[in-house]
């Protein structure tokens, strides 16, 4: 298998930059395992799903991860650069790997100011292309420095055609977000959910699970070799707790689904889960990669949004789904004006 199976052209007319509204008023395509496709809407989920079936949704909380900040000049003859900065992934309470560009203009042991008692040193680059940061503070110090002078890190589809705003702030953030901000991006198949969606799947008894997954740059990043099997994803943190593995493992002993909530809820469950399905509490560090041909355990069916083409998630819902099923339902998407990626439309998987 190489990259180019899993291409597909997309109108950049169908990228969504805004969400729907409200949240909940999105499209659901709903993709059956024998290919049978219906057009439906995200309020329209509960009716999909039987009493005792479980959703499980990734409560991780996005950090306002994006800065702008300015490199000063190094000596009278050069000037000012303006930098823009992604935060990528938590080193320790202070330091930081990003994305910094205009990354030639960078070098280790230069500072970026963000604002007046903001700060970050760059004490080291990576292969990568990232840059280790080290912020002049740390904890809760930083968290309240970047909720300040941070914006939403909206992918680069989206943020190289409209700046992040206050909205985003509301938008890009799921309603079930815990306390703790170390994500990146965010599980944007859990932004469909409203209050008013999450009441009526508590009326049609429909189980709700929390897992957590902090999304890094393992979920986004581009693959960069063309045959699948020399390709890695950068490792991410994933808790099950004991407590959610038990509940799970008896719903799906009970004969009820198992439905993850997008494919940061699904990884983590597949990064669980034994040989036969069973799923056992885990905290730490993950860098599955499902791709066609691998074992899905753990996974009865699945929530999420359109992927890009050639990336490590429009991989695992091949892998869950066929990739032959899975490249029909984009052009039948595409073909019906479905709204694509982080903003955009939902699908339901049903294999």
């Amino acid at each position: 298998m190489d990259l180019t199976q899993f291409n597909f052209d997309l109108p950049e007319a169908l990228i969504a930059l805004r969400p729907a509204e409200p949240q909940d008023a999105a499209r659901l395509l709903v993709v059956h395992g024998d290919g049978r496709l219906e057009d439906a809407s995200v309020r329209d989920l509960p009716r999909y799903l039987a009493p005792g079936d479980v959703l499980v949704f990734n409560d991780t909380r996005v950090l306002p991860a994006a800065l702008k900040g300015v490199r000063p000049a190094r000596n009278g003859a050069s000037r000012d650069v303006t930098v823009d900065v992604n935060l990528v992934e938590r080193i320790d309470p202070r330091r930081w790997l990003a994305l910094a560009r205009p990354g030639r203009r960078l070098k280790e042991g230069d500072t970026i100011q963000f604002a007046d008692g903001f700060s970050a040193a760059i004490t080291g680059r990576r292969e990568g292309g990232e840059v280790e940061l080290e912020f002049d503070c740390e904890g809760a110090a930083l968290e309240a420095a970047l909720d300040r002078h941070g914006a939403m890190p909206l992918p680069p589809y989206i943020a190289r055609r409209r700046p992040a705003d206050a909205k985003d702030r509301e938008t890009y953030q799921t309603k079930f977000a815990g306390e703790e901000a170390a994500s990146v991006a965010a599980p944007t198949a859990g932004l469909h959910f409203t209050p008013r969606l999450l009441e009526e799947i508590d009326a049609a008894r429909i189980a709700r699970e929390t897992v957590r997954l902090h999304v890094g740059l393992g979920t986004f990043k581009p693959l960069e070799e063309k045959h699948l099997l020399e390709n890695k994803l950068h490792e991410e943190w994933r808790r099950l707790t004991p407590e959610v593995a038990a509940r799970l493992n008896k719903a799906r002993a009970a004969g009820n689904r198992i439905v993850p909530v997008g494919t940061t809820a699904m990884r983590t469950l597949e990064s669980c889960a034994e040989y036969d399905g069973t799923l056992n509490a885990a905290t730490g560090p993950t860098d599955i990669f499902l791709k066609p041909g691998d074992r899905i355990r753990a996974t009865d069916a699945l929530v999420t949004n359109f992927h890009l083409p050639e990336s490590s998630l429009f991989m695992l819902v091949c892998t869950l789904m066929g990739t032959d099923v899975m490249q029909a339902a984009y052009r039948h998407a595409i073909r019906e004006g479905y709204r694509f990626y982080s903003y955009g439309d939902a699908c339901l998987l049903l294999p």
